[in-house]
């Protein structure tokens, strides 16, 4: 399974070609972390785009952290947010893909190359 971060659906928003794309070419539909939706609609200024938001994600199922998931956030969180710049959301959308022993589609390399466990992909030429 594939979970896909903000950045990456941010492209298929914006219909960049690479990622509109590969994303057509997937079998499988890919999820997304609750978090990574927030975030988008946190990058709108009003209702329509909001709604534009809840478009995009309609069809794709929302993963959220069970408890235990959220322990070892807290965990990465502290250990790797001085020494590798790990953001607060970054390392709850890490453990997402890390409970669902899913592959996380990203191209934010520089801080989630430091959380153990994670795997991550770039699935297209940017």
């Amino acid at each position: 399974m594939n979970l896909l971060d903000t950045d990456i659906l941010i492209d298929i928003q914006r219909r960049y070609a690479p990622a509109v794309e590969w994303f057509s070419t997937l079998v499988e539909l890919p999820g997304i972390p609750g978090f990574v939706a927030m975030e988008l609609v946190q990058g709108t200024q009003n209702r329509q785009e909001v709604r534009q938001v809840q478009r995009l994600i309609a069809p794709l199922p929302i993963v959220w952290p069970n408890e235990q998931a959220c322990a070892m956030a807290l965990s990465n969180y502290a250990r790797l947010h001085l020494s590798h710049r790990l953001g607060l959301l970054d390392a709850l959308i890490a453990v997402c893909a890390i409970q669902e022993s899913a592959t996380l589609c990203t191209f934010n390399q520089k801080h989630y190359r430091s959380v153990p466990g994670l795997q991550t992909i770039q699935p297209y030429k940017k």
